[in-house]
C-alpha cells in the first residue's frame, strides 16, 4: 500500500487470504467479500493448496471459471482482476511431502498456465510473476515456517505489481 500512497493513489486494503486455502474456500469464504467491498483492483493467486488436497486440472480449471464469473457478477470490472502465479514452492522443505521437487514444479507450473489462460479468457490481466519467485525460492527467500515466501521477497513482488498496475485503478 505505501508504494501506491506514495504515487498519491486513495488505497484501502482487504485481504482475506488465509494460509491452506482451496478454490472451495475462496468461494465460500472469499468471494462473498467482493459483493460488500466492491473492490476496484482483485488480484487473483490460488491453486498450491489445491495441488497439495489432489486436485487434478480439470477441476481446477472449472474452479476458475466459477470464480471469475462470481467476481464479475460481484461488480468487478474484468480489466481489474490480475491473475498472480503461485510460487515456486516445490523446494522448500515443507514440500517434500507432496512429492519430488521436479515433480511439484511441473504441477505448479501446469497450474499457473490454467491460470492464466482462465484469467485472459475471462479479459482480465495475468502478470507473470513465476520467474522471479523461481529466483526467490532458489536462493531461498523463505518465511521462518519454511514454507511461505519471505517478507524480502513479498517486497520484490509488490515493487513488480506497483509498476504493473495503474494507480488509477486504485480508488478515487
Amino acid at each position: 500500500m505505501r508504494i501506491w500512497k506514495a504515487r498519491g493513489a486513495t488505497v484501502s486494503l482487504t485481504n482475506p487470504a488465509v494460509n491452506g486455502y482451496t478454490t472451495d474456500d475462496l468461494m465460500e469464504r472469499e468471494l462473498p467479500l467482493a459483493r460488500t467491498t466492491r473492490p476496484t483492483i482483485v488480484t487473483l493467486l490460488i491453486g498450491a493448496n489445491d495441488i497439495v488436497r489432489g486436485r487434478d486440472a480439470v477441476q481446477y480449471r472449472a474452479q476458475l471459471r466459477r470464480i471469475l464469473v462470481e467476481l464479475v457478477d460481484a461488480g468487478v470490472a474484468r480489466s481489474a482482476i490480475y491473475g498472480l502465479p503461485q510460487p515456486d514452492w516445490s523446494v522448500s522443505p515443507s514440500a517434500a511431502g507432496f512429492g519430488t521437487p521436479e515433480a511439484l514444479r511441473a504441477r505448479i507450473v501446469e497450474f499457473n498456465a490454467i491460470l492464466r489462460e482462465e484469467v485472459l479468457g475471462a479479459d482480465g490481466i495475468y502478470i507473470d510473476l513465476f520467474p522471479l519467485m523461481r529466483k526467490q525460492a532458489d536462493a531461498g527467500m523463505l518465511a521462518p515456517d519454511g514454507l511461505h515466501p519471505s517478507a524480502a521477497a513479498l517486497a520484490e513482488w509488490a515493487a513488480t505489481l506497483a509498476e504493473r498496475i495503474p494507480t488509477t485503478r486504485m480508488g478515487p
